[in-house]
């Protein structure tokens, strides 16, 4: 296991796409989240912190036509921010820095998960994913309702074919789903529910969360990872929280996790010691009331990376 997730320097690394879905307003994400002070927050807790800016879009026109047996919406342009950036996750994991990808939509997951997903193949270790999202993003454009690519991220992660054009030629590697949870699911689609049943995905819905509290719950997971000595990135979509908590996102589904249990979650991920990698996704500022929801993203993440209202005994009642 590592020896904690602030142990490395973190990098923050900026991703405003919002091609993946079917509005404006997330490609102002990475900005809000540094107006909320996310890189001020880490640096006070004594982490050695870099913002490496944005990633650099490459020119969509320049990829060609991407073709899909179904409906798959402005394929060219999430190509164009995703190829790029799963180079640069690979050289940030390679250069010993713990990425932090500021988004955009949940379609950057593409290329963030898969720079990491080389970097930790090729150092034997292997690599879990967290998705804390009230969607599994596991649609396919042969099944999706939308179209919307920010709803196939996690497939293309797994593997599946159908997304196959997306990178193209360039290298990639694919994730076992078994290694795969989706935590705070409530809307899942009919289609993507029969697959992520026979691809094996571990979901953790919210009706589960209400009966068994988060710890008991997450703690099934981490024991998991810990046993492989496995390496965990975490992708938390804004829409894990409930819209009463965090209102600027575009998919806002009731009945999500509170600010307490998704600020719990943060702490048991630090404690476990064995995040490599985080994402950030689907702020929308736009949508947003006063900033609200990027500060508590931005609290989210301090408490990843150790803040604590008091430090905890080892005695808790003695």
């Amino acid at each position: 296991m590592m020896s904690g997730n602030g142990a490395r320097r973190i990098g923050l690394l900026g991703v405003p796409v919002e091609a993946g879905t079917g509005r404006r307003g997330a490609g102002m994400g990475p900005e809000a989240l540094r107006v909320a002070e996310l890189e001020a927050r880490l640096v006070a807790l004594g982490r050695d912190v870099t913002d490496h800016g944005n990633v650099v879009q490459l020119d969509a026109r320049a990829l060609g036509p991407l073709t899909f047996a179904g409906a798959a919406h402005s394929p060219e342009r999430v190509a164009s921010w995703v190829r790029p950036l799963a180079r640069q996750s690979y050289d940030l994991c390679k250069a010993g820095t713990l990425p932090v990808f500021l988004g955009g939509d949940h379609s950057l997951a593409m290329g963030s998960v898969m720079g990491v997903a080389r970097h930790w193949e090729e150092e034997g270790r292997p690599l879990f994913v967290l998705w804390l999202d009230a969607h599994a993003d596991f649609n396919i454009p042969s099944i999706s309702p939308s179209g919307n690519m920010h709803g196939m991220s996690l497939a293309l992660l797994a593997g599946e074919e159908e997304l196959r054009p997306v990178f193209g030629d360039d290298p990639t590697t694919s994730i076992p789903p078994e290694r795969m949870c989706v935590f705070g699911a409530r809307s899942i689609d009919p289609g993507e529910r029969d697959l992520l049943r026979r691809r094996g995905v571990s979901i953790v819905d919210m009706r589960q969360i209400d009966e068994h509290g988060v710890s008991v719950l997450l703690h099934r997971f981490l024991n998991r990872v810990a046993a492989e000595n496995g390496v965990l990135h975490v992708s938390l979509d804004v829409d894990f929280l409930d819209p009463t908590v965090a209102p600027g996102v575009g998919t806002t589904v009731p009945g999500g996790a509170t600010y307490r249990e998704a600020h719990l979650v943060m702490e048991l991920l630090e404690d476990a010691g064995c995040v490599g990698s985080l994402d950030v996704v689907e702020l929308n500022p736009f949508l947003d009331d006063r900033g609200r929801s990027a500060l508590v993203l931005a609290e989210l993440v301090a408490s990843l990376f150790g803040q604590e209202i008091m430090d905890r005994p080892t005695q808790p009642f003695g």
